[in-house]
């Protein structure tokens, strides 16, 4: 009996492994272009902008709240960087103001939220429609054109025949994975989310941790601000809308529960590269992008409704 939940248990944990798995499978068979060294790259350079959003998603989701302006904040970033990146500063510069932006945007989210008690889907969704308003007010609600040749090749170029955009998620993965799983912080995260009272009780500073997580998520919002102009090659102030659906689409896929404190790293990176394959592979089959939306859309909820039938069975 014991053996035969062992096993139930282990087929719930890679459940998301084994569809991912599936699909590479099925759309090799359909179309055996999309095993192409080259289209797995092009995956790698759509996956990684989303990878990293969905990483300081991760964070907040885990801790309790989740984020609905990192993808006006990406804008707004990309719009500074752009603005800097046209060859009078060094390439740190606007990579600094970008990661800048984005710290910004999330310590203000955090603080509204821990300190003010505003409910975190009112206080990002009022920052997401700020902040893309400020990103067109900078822009004067026009593209910034003419950034520098090295900051263009940051995204175009590769290292060992890998893209570099793929390099920063790598990054972004291992330094997250250390923080969630292996420090004193990232326990912390898991508690507040589980149980914010009991954490508090338990000495956890409970604001701190929700300011902070809100932060990473902003920082790391602002890094792909900087990404995107790079391999776009403009600052776009329209530029990543419905993203900020796109990283919860990854969390939730990946087994982190909308409810907090339930969630793996190595989730959300299948749930991220799942989303991109099933994007790419659609349009590699010419689907059209409307079917892709809705695909989306029933994929955030079937994974909702899993989370919320599984936790139900464990109650």
């Amino acid at each position: 009996m014991k053996s035969k939940k062992g096993i139930t248990a282990l087929i719930s944990e890679y459940f998301i492994f084994v569809i991912f798995i599936a699909l590479i499978i099925v759309l090799t068979i359909l179309k055996p272009s999309f095993i192409t060294p080259r289209n797995l790259a092009n995956i790698l350079k759509q996956a990684s902008i989303n990878g990293i959003l969905a990483f300081g998603m991760m964070f907040v989701i885990i801790s309790g709240g989740f984020d609905m302006s990192v993808g006006s904040t990406v804008a707004f970033t990309g719009i500074l960087a752009a603005l800097l990146g046209q060859g009078q500063y060094p390439l740190i510069l606007p990579l600094i103001v970008a990661l800048a932006g984005g710290l910004a945007v999330g310590i203000l989210n955090g603080t509204g939220i821990a300190i003010g008690n505003l409910p975190p889907f009112i206080m990002t969704l009022g920052t997401q429609t700020a902040v893309r308003g400020l990103a067109l007010l900078i822009s004067n609600g026009k593209p910034i054109t003419g950034i520098s040749e090295g900051y263009r090749a940051i995204a175009a170029g590769s290292l060992l025949g890998v893209p570099n955009l793929a390099w920063f998620l790598i990054v972004v993965i291992i330094v997250s994975t250390f923080v969630a799983t292996k420090t004193v912080y990232g326990r912390r995260v898991y508690a507040c989310g589980g149980n914010v009272q009991a954490a508090k009780v338990a000495g956890i500073n409970t604001n701190f941790i929700k300011i902070s997580t809100f932060a990473i998520a902003g920082f790391l919002a602002g890094l792909c601000g900087f990404l995107m102009t790079s391999r776009v090659t403009i600052g776009q102030p329209t530029a990543a809308e419905s993203y900020e659906l796109d990283a919860i689409t990854a969390c939730v896929v990946g087994g982190v529960s909308m409810s907090g404190g339930v969630g793996k790293p190595w989730g959300v990176v299948v749930g991220t590269l799942l989303i991109t394959a099933i994007a790419n592979g659609l349009d590699i089959l010419g689907v059209s992008s409307h079917w892709q939306k809705i695909v989306k859309g029933l994929i955030i909820v079937l994974a909702v409704l899993m989370d919320v039938k599984g936790k139900g069975k464990k109650e």
